[in-house]
């Protein structure tokens, strides 16, 4: 249990634009609620932690001033921001537990309540802050244990995904702990560059040239005609860690199976190779019929994939989608790994420039957003939005995200990770804090489905 010891509306230091700012198709598209992740620190040299985080945040939201804004309902399931200097939410608490107590730090309502900042969906959208962060200390362990003298401490981070994808909400954070630690932002990549109209595909909006089957409702179970039941099981999540050694082993795998008229190809890289050791052991741990559609949902940041290319520093949702071709279960288990390598593969290289700006006109297209977009609220169950679960899967990979550089002066974050159990078939492949080349996977299932999800995980490598 977590009790607040102090909250803070924390309001940009210099006066800042009070405009609309245009958000893109990408950013439409977007969750309206918010994003949870957790960053977990060992170090202990914390004196006026909070006081110079208040201090530093105030500055820093003079460049970052849209986040201290608020969003508003437009026609068609459309959101606005209103750059209007309201603020974001800066929370102080202590927890009455060890960091120990805490384990893995796999999401689940517990962690999430403890040490997430909580979002009160019952205000009228005006009234939510887009940035909530919540620190707290953890209890000091008992004189058994060997880390006895290490409390330790939590930032927990709820960030409103229609404002920006997880790159720049890590640039942004970065940031702030540079200047929380007493350095000057000394990188184009630290400044944000706000103006999101470079994503206006065209005007007026063409046509879409391509079908974009990932922007509709995916394979269902056989034997159902909707997702009420899937969607109603209870979830949870389990975090998974591959050494490096493990990884290049499931690289090396998958590699040398490939069929003899692949060889010729560049070798598969660390996701298309970890995303379909997933794909295959959720298939099997769900224990799918042999001829059970199944498919994955790939996103790809796209700043360096438009054409022009967009700033590196581009301070909003610069996402875009791709589906796997459909393959059916016994097809994925039965087959080697670099079948389903090949198919996450090719949904990757679906998204260059045509493809994108033609998904970007296809959201343009649709007087009502509410079908396409992914709005799940705070407790993870969908409203009015597609379900991308059972017996699919969506996989993320927050492989090159620079997450540990979130130093606030105690040292780097020793666990960095999602901070919230979300919606089934979704799963983070994630850099870990060793930084020697293993992986942490953040992998949200349905509950039944968890303990033999983690017995082929491990037993197939």
């Amino acid at each position: 249990m977590s009790t607040i010891t102090a909250s803070y509306n924390v309001t940009p230091n210099e006066p800042t634009p009070n405009v609309s700012l245009w958000l893109s198709e990408s950013d439409q598209v977007a969750r309206w609620s918010h994003t949870s992740t957790i960053y977990i620190y060992k170090e202990n040299q914390t004196q006026n932690a909070l006081e110079r985080m208040r201090d530093s945040l105030s500055k820093i939201l003079v460049h970052y001033h849209p986040l201290a804004g608020r969003l508003t309902w437009l026609e068609g399931g459309k959101v606005a921001l209103n750059c209007n200097g309201k603020g974001v939410t800066l929370i102080e608490a202590e927890s009455q537990k060890t960091m120990d107590d805490y384990g893995d730090f796999a999401p689940s309502e517990k962690l999430k309540n403890e040490l997430i900042p909580p979002v009160d969906y019952s205000q009228p959208i005006e009234e939510l802050p887009l940035l909530l962060v919540q620190l707290t200390r953890f209890k000091k362990g008992s004189s058994n244990n060997n880390n006895n003298n290490q409390l330790g401490l939590a930032i927990g981070v709820a960030f409103c995904h229609v404002l920006c994808d997880g790159l720049a909400a890590i640039r942004f954070i970065n940031a702030w702990a540079k200047l929380t630690r007493g350095e000057v932002l000394d990188s184009i990549e630290m400044f944000p560059f706000l103006d999101r109209t470079i994503m206006n595909s065209t005007y007026p909006p063409r046509a879409p040239r391509f079908d974009h089957p990932e922007l509709k409702p995916l394979p269902l179970k056989l034997g159902t005609t909707d997702t009420i039941e899937e969607q109603k099981k209870e979830k949870t999540a389990v975090i998974l860690r591959l050494t490096s050694q493990q990884v290049e082993k499931l690289k090396k795998k998958t590699n040398d199976e490939r069929p003899q008229k692949e060889e010729t190809l560049r070798p598969y890289s660390r996701y298309e190779v970890i995303a379909s050791h997933i794909w295959r052991c959720a298939s099997k741990a769900r224990e799918l019929e042999d001829l059970q559609p199944t498919v994955v949902r790939v996103s790809a940041d796209i700043r360096n994939r438009l054409n022009p290319p967009l700033p590196r520093n581009y301070f909003g949702n610069a996402l875009a989608v791709a589906l796997t071709p459909k393959c059916h279960t016994k097809e994925l288990i039965t087959n080697p790994l670099s079948h389903g390598a090949q198919k996450i593969r090719e949904a990757i290289e679906l998204l260059n420039d045509e493809y994108i700006r033609s998904q970007l006109d296809f959201i343009r297209c649709h007087e009502q957003l509410d079908r396409i977009r992914a709005s799940y609220l705070d407790q993870g169950e969908p409203k009015n939005a597609p379900f991308y679960g059972n017996p699919n899967l969506t996989i993320v990979s927050w492989m090159s995200m620079p997450v540990y550089e979130a130093d606030f002066g105690w040292g780097k974050p020793g666990y960095f990770g999602p901070g919230a159990v979300y919606p089934d078939g979704k799963a983070y492949i994630i850099r870990s804090s060793d930084e020697d080349g293993s992986l942490v996977v953040s992998a949200h299932l349905q509950t039944a489905h968890k303990e033999l999800f983690k017995k082929f995980f491990y037993e197939d490598i």
